[in-house]
């Protein structure tokens, strides 16, 4: 038997990057994985390209309606969701499509861009575990994971608003584990630990910059642990996941 046999994830943004691979890593762990993306047929295509176990879901994570909308259909078609993976996000290209080389200052920024990448991000993490947690606490049993970033990119020059919207999901992750504490739902933090080989990365950066990042793999052993039975009353932690082995074995 597979370690996350009759697990149920949802993982929002799962049509690539870090999202894909973590859905990619539950799969294979044995969970069946539901991925949202803001474009159904994307999402479908991704999950058909993944397996039997994962399913794709069209869900605009900053539409109050397509969030209820989406995760009705999931319990649906899961039967419920055991694990939430907060992930969904855009990244600096979005808005300044040269941010590593040319670092734009915020009072340039334009607030549509602003607000979409603050939208996503952090009123996204909102919503999906607004809309979710109330089943989590009915069914007695739950857990979230919220995907975060390094504290310097939080605060990195030329970063707004990707960086304050991180840091926002930091804070939101750490209050609804404290208005959780002593319930049945536990919400936990996790993060890279370095830029990762992703599309929020510019196409033309130089190959010496490309061959420091991360691979988005880096994720799937402390997502994979996360969702296992050895992660059962694991809460208001913040794991790095390039620390993951020192920090399992610390514990």
């Amino acid at each position: 038997m597979a370690l996350l046999d009759g697990t149920r994830v949802l993982v929002t943004g799962g049509t690539s990057g870090l999202g894909r691979a973590m859905a990619e890593a539950l799969l294979e762990a044995g969970a069946s994985v539901a991925l949202t993306g803001r474009e159904r047929a994307r999402a479908e295509a991704t999950a058909a390209a993944l397996g039997p176990l994962a399913v794709g879901i069209g869900m605009d994570v900053r539409d109050e309606g397509a969030v209820n909308a989406g995760i009705d259909d999931v319990c649906t078609r899961l039967g419920g969701i055991d694990l939430l993976v907060n992930n969904a996000g855009i990244g600096m290209r979005t808005v300044n499509p040269r941010f590593l080389t040319d670092p734009q200052s915020f009072w340039e920024v334009s607030p549509p861009g602003f607000r979409d990448v603050v939208e996503t991000k952090l009123t996204g993490s909102f919503l999906v575990a607004r809309a979710l947690v109330p089943r989590m606490l009915a069914a007695e049993a739950g857990r979230i994971v919220c995907i975060s970033m390094n504290e310097s990119t939080m605060t990195r020059r030329g970063f707004v608003p990707y960086g304050p919207s991180g840091a926002g999901v930091e804070a939101l992750a750490r209050v609804m584990a404290a208005d959780l504490e002593g319930s049945p739902v536990t919400v936990n933090i996790l993060l890279p630990g370095g830029a990762t080989a992703t599309g929020m990365v510019p196409d033309d950066i130089a190959a010496k910059t490309r061959s420091g990042l991360l691979h988005p793999a880096v994720m799937a052993p402390p997502i994979v642990w996360l969702a296992s039975p050895d992660a059962a009353g694991i809460h208001g932690e913040r794991i790095v996941a390039t620390e993951f082995e020192a920090w399992l074995a610390a514990r």
